[in-house]
Parts: structure tokens; C-alpha cells; sequence
């Protein structure tokens, strides 16, 4: 990655509609980075199960940007879904069979990467469970380093998402990783490591994240709580509004800036 290259991270912002596409590449555009967009499995199901949509727009505002955008297809437990990545534009995906035992997880892994490698796809999987998807990853579980190293050479994935102390779903930046566990990590680890959950992550702990070895950082809950407190804001002074163009706009200032400032921290020009 030419972002670990420089000592950052590349930084990854869930999108869960246009106006998230748009902010996230306005935002880093100001930045003067690249970012990669990602739309979950989730996001999709939201969309009544049809990705095509929403990755047609991520796409178009993609192509508009002047700064290089990516696109990455999240957190996919439908294998179904993977054959809809290349496509619609996607250049990797992440495949996620952690709710499976260890054994069930390697094989299916890397049966999709197998998959997906005949597609052109670049493949994150996970490991370790990261904590806080509405109760499916237990907290406080965390990645052994030996059997990281095992299950990438025995799946082929190009990344691997590891449970260092994130959480999903974090309002509040009050996790504290694990950076020796990091440290460990990146030793035994032959590819790129990628932290899930860093939105209640603090700032000084991204950065030592990233200084001991995190290359790829998602972020999304952050964008969320922007959007949703610049809506309520606006409608607070103004309930009169029912045109959503104005309170939709700042909601997607808010989450550009957001988007700004996490860039800046995170990829070094």
C-alpha cells in the first residue's frame, strides 16, 4: 500500500447512501488523499437487498473525484454477493465467515478467495472477532498471533482484520488497543492488517496503531453520528423544514469535515 509506504494507513469510510459517497470524497478531496469507499453487506440488505444501485453512484462520484477513489464491498457473509463485486466496480472485497468455528472459517475463506481471485478481487478476511456487531463478535476476544499467520497462508487472503480492542458501533472514543498485540501481529502476519471498529477509537491510539503496523483503517459509525447531529441540529431551529436538500447538506458538511480530519491523521502526504 502506498499509504503504509509513506507511514500512514489507507483509510476506509462506510457508505451507506449518496449523500455518504459525496461527503466522504468531498472530504477528501479538502484532505488531498485518496480514501476508499465501502459499501457493506449491510448497506445492501438496506437497499432492498440490490447493490447494483448504490454502487452505480458510489461509482459516478467516484469517477467525478480528483483525488483516486476505491471501492471495497464490506463485510460479505453472502457468497452469493461476491460474483456482484467486480461487476458493479468493486476492486476487493472483504469476506466475512467469523460468526463460523475456526475450521469452517478457513474453508470457506478461502473457497471465496479462491473465488474471488478468479474475479480480479484483492480479499480482506477476519479473524478474532471484532467486538460490538450487534452481539454476533464477543468483547474482549482478540487474535493470536500464530494462528493469524496459519490461517492466512492456509486461506490466501491479501489482508486480514484482526480484534485488537475495537469495537463496531462505538459512539464514544474510549477503546484502548492492545499495541503489543499489534506489534506481535504485524511480525507474524505476512499481509496488510486492518482495524475494524475505529470510530470509538481516539486519535493517539490510531496513530500508534498505525505507527505499529495497522495499514488499512475503517471508519464508519463516525460519519453516522456527524450526519444524524447535523440533522437534528437543523431541524431543532427550523421545524418548519421539509425540503430534505436542507438539512441533508449540512449533515453532509459534517461528515465531509469528519472525513478530513481522519485522512489528515491517518495518511501523510
Amino acid at each position: 500500500m502506498a499509504a503504509r509506504a509513506r507511514g500512514g494507513a489507507a483509510a476506509a469510510f462506510n457508505v451507506i447512501t449518496v449523500e455518504h459517497a459525496e461527503a466522504i470524497v468531498t472530504g477528501a478531496e479538502a484532505a488531498g488523499r485518496p480514501v476508499i469507499l465501502q459499501i457493506s453487506e449491510n448497506a445492501v440488505r438496506f437497499h432492498h437487498g440490490r447493490l447494483a444501485p448504490i454502487a452505480a453512484a458510489a461509482v459516478a462520484v467516484a469517477r467525478a473525484s480528483t483525488v483516486p477513489v476505491a471501492l471495497h464491498l464490506d463485510h460479505v457473509e453472502c457468497a452469493e454477493l461476491l460474483d456482484e463485486a467486480a461487476p458493479n466496480g468493486f476492486g476487493s472485497v472483504m469476506y466475512d465467515a467469523s460468526r463460523m468455528s475456526y475450521a469452517d472459517n478457513v474453508a470457506a475463506t478461502a473457497a471465496a478467495a479462491a473465488r474471488c481471485r478468479a474475479l480480479g478481487l484483492w480479499v480482506e478476511s477476519e479473524l478474532g472477532e471484532v467486538g460490538g456487531k450487534d452481539g454476533a463478535h464477543a468483547p474482549g476476544v482478540r487474535t493470536d498471533p500464530d494462528e493469524a499467520a496459519a490461517y492466512v497462508a492456509a486461506t490466501g487472503v491479501d489482508a486480514l482484520a484482526v480484534a485488537v480492542g475495537s469495537a463496531h458501533a462505538m459512539r464514544e472514543r474510549t477503546a484502548r488497543l492492545d499495541h503489543e498485540l499489534i506489534a506481535r501481529l504485524h511480525a507474524a502476519v505476512p499481509v496488510p492488517l486492518v482495524l475494524h471498529g475505529s470510530s470509538g477509537v481516539p486519535d493517539r491510539e490510531l496513530t500508534a496503531a498505525v505507527s505499529g503496523g495497522m495499514a488499512k483503517i475503517n471508519i464508519g459509525t463516525a460519519l453516522n453520528t456527524a450526519f444524524t447531529a447535523a440533522v437534528r441540529a437543523t431541524l431543532a431551529g427550523r421545524p418548519e423544514l421539509v425540503d430534505p436538500r436542507k438539512y441533508l447538506t449540512p449533515a453532509r458538511i459534517a461528515m465531509a469535515d469528519t472525513v478530513t480530519a481522519a485522512l489528515r491523521l491517518l495518511t501523510p502526504l
